[in-house]
């Protein structure tokens, strides 16, 4: 049993305010393809976002949208937020800005986890990469101390639980495309890649 999460939140300032779930991608909506995608694994859907209605008219009712108790936490604070609430003991999160999100690797690295690891992360060129890693609900508790401190990178909670990782050599050998890691940062970068992949 798997819940999985989208980390909607931020100001956005490097796509001059445009909000980066919404992007057109294939088609539909960012967040809207990246919901598609884990919902062939998840059987719990969640959206923390600091704004939620941009987002009632585009996803579908399934879809549980939740804000902060922390706020202005950054994603540390949407990610304290998804652990507290969700349902199951698992939990896939990932970012909004992230187009090739991966069962294949979300599986492997479910997988990882069950051999008794708070969170799992993937590594992809000596790169830690905490979102798209599956964490234990857990891990919320570990969470709280270090928001009291003012912290918001989700980097942060790393350094304080049983942390595994799955490398890339591992990744490539079980049919993980590395491009999973991806993310859009600006105008540029989403240009560049919906091009590439002519997707947009």
């Amino acid at each position: 049993m798997l819940s999985g999460v989208i980390l909607a939140g931020g100001a956005n300032r490097r796509m001059n305010g445009e909000l980066k779930a919404l992007l057109p991608f294939g088609g539909k909506p960012l967040i809207v393809r990246q919901l598609d995608c884990m919902r062939e694994i998840c059987d719990e859907l969640i959206v923390v976002t600091n704004d939620p209605k941009p987002y009632l008219n585009k996803v579908d009712r399934s879809v549980r949208i939740i804000t902060d108790y922390f706020t202005d936490h950054g994603p540390l604070g949407g990610m304290h937020a998804a652990l507290s609430l969700a349902k199951h003991d698992s939990v896939w999160v990932v970012g909004c800005d992230m187009p090739f999100i991966s069962i294949r690797a979300a599986q492997l690295l479910l997988q990882r986890k069950l051999d008794g690891f708070e969170s799992v992360i993937p590594v992809v060129a000596g790169e830690l990469y905490p979102l798209h890693g599956i964490y234990d609900r857990a891990c919320a508790s570990h969470i709280v101390p270090l928001l009291h401190r003012g912290e918001t990178r989700i980097s942060a909670l790393l350094n304080h639980v049983f942390m595994g990782g799955l490398g890339d050599r591992f990744l490539l050998e079980n049919g993980v495309d590395l491009n999973f890691v991806s993310n859009i940062k600006t105008v540029e970068d989403y240009e560049a890649i919906a091009h590439k992949k002519g997707v947009r």
